[in-house]
């Protein structure tokens, strides 16, 4: 089954974009890895990206048995050593892709850290990435009594990140259309759980006949399809990466 049949087939993520792909320009990760040497550009891409993608490291810090107060400050850390780097060509060694370089990274990191055994330095006490953000749910989550892997808890939260920040864009698109009614009530028909609304009675709590939300609906999965491509396109480094994140992404969701 290729992604496009998975993704149509999984309500969490939506259906395939049209014509397939999205276009494939020069994305953050791209520019961070043609990099060379400190690149002002580079920096200013990697540091937007660790500024969405901090969650996972979370977790997988988490996941070591680490308190939550020491995590937060390794997670800093681990950011902070990242940002200051002046040399980003290692990231070529990591297939392309952001998931897998900084999960080796931060695992590197967490080993360096024991080898020393002393407390992480943060350095002039700038925080660069918004822990605070965190909420209780999230910490609940990631507590070391919970069986999931450190891995499993990574992947998790990478996925949810990029999903979270699809359907975000799509929010965005609809209120800057004047639709955001529309939006929160067509959100409620992509959990395939039992006890959510029908599509009948959404039609009837926005004066719509049940054909014509279900075409809304469909415009809308295929938006919100459109920016999940876009948000994966923007974690790897060429197009052929695009699928095969996204192949792993719904397998991580339906797991």
């Amino acid at each position: 089954m290729s992604a496009d049949d998975e993704v149509s087939s999984s309500s969490a993520i939506g259906s395939k974009a049209q014509n397939g792909a999205v276009a494939f320009a020069t994305t953050q990760w791209t520019i961070v890895l043609q990099a060379q040497g400190d690149s002002p550009a580079a920096h200013e891409a990697l540091e937007r990206l660790c500024r969405t993608y901090w969650r996972p490291i979370y977790g997988f810090v988490r996941r070591q048995g680490v308190g939550p107060e020491e995590a937060e400050d390794l997670t800093q850390g681990f950011f902070a050593l990242l940002l200051e780097r002046k040399d980003l060509s290692s990231v070529r060694k990591e297939k392309g892709r952001l998931r897998s370089y900084l999960l080796v990274s931060v695992k590197n990191f967490l080993a360096d850290e024991r080898r020393r055994a002393m407390a992480i330095k943060r350095g002039k006490g700038d925080r660069p990435i918004p822990l605070e953000e965190l909420s209780g749910d999230e910490r609940s989550e990631m507590e070391p009594a919970d069986p999931v892997t450190a891995e499993m808890i990574y992947e998790r939260r990478w996925a949810s990140t990029v999903l979270e920040r699809a359907l975000s864009r799509l929010q965005d698109e609809y209120a800057g259309t004047r639709n955001a009614a529309l939006f929160d009530s067509l959100t409620q028909l992509l959990p395939d759980e039992p006890g959510a609304p029908s599509r009948a009675d959404i039609a009837a709590q926005l004066g719509m006949t049940e054909n014509a939300l279900t075409q809304a609906f469909h415009r809308f999965r295929k938006r919100y399809q459109s920016f999940l491509r876009e948000e994966i396109a923007h974690t790897v480094a060429t197009p052929g990466d695009i699928e095969d994140e996204l192949r792993h992404l719904i397998a991580v969701v339906r797991a």
